[in-house]
């Protein structure tokens, strides 16, 4: 078991190597983006409550949203097609997700205030 762990762990930092990225950058980005995206979306709800422009705070969660596929994409090199349709599908996907929470956020909001 100890065999297939070390193999997977070498394949898997390997592919830094192969494509110009590094694993462990991308994850710190990755996971170094969640309170930033949740502090924007913060602020886009108390910006939504208090009747303000919304455009800073919504580039700001869409920012830390993609930030760490905006590194693949830009520091990667020799990635396969089918990386970038798993990377749309989950930007897609998580975009659509991400609406829908900050929907629900908004309109519990408006009927507060």
């Amino acid at each position: 078991m100890n065999e297939l762990w070390q193999n997977a762990k070498n394949w898997f930092l390997s592919l830094g190597t192969e494509y110009g990225v590094d694993p462990i950058i991308f994850g710190a980005i990755y996971v170094g983006a969640i309170p930033f995206f949740t502090l924007s979306v913060a602020w886009l709800v108390n910006n939504v409550r208090k009747k303000k422009p919304i455009a800073l705070p919504t580039i700001s969660s869409g920012f830390f949203f993609i930030s760490a596929y905006l590194y693949l994409l830009i520091a990667g090199r020799n990635i396969p097609w089918w990386v970038y349709a798993i990377v749309a599908f989950i930007l897609i996907y998580g975009s659509y997700s991400s609406y829908q929470s900050i929907r629900k956020k908004l309109k519990k909001a408006e009927a507060a205030a």
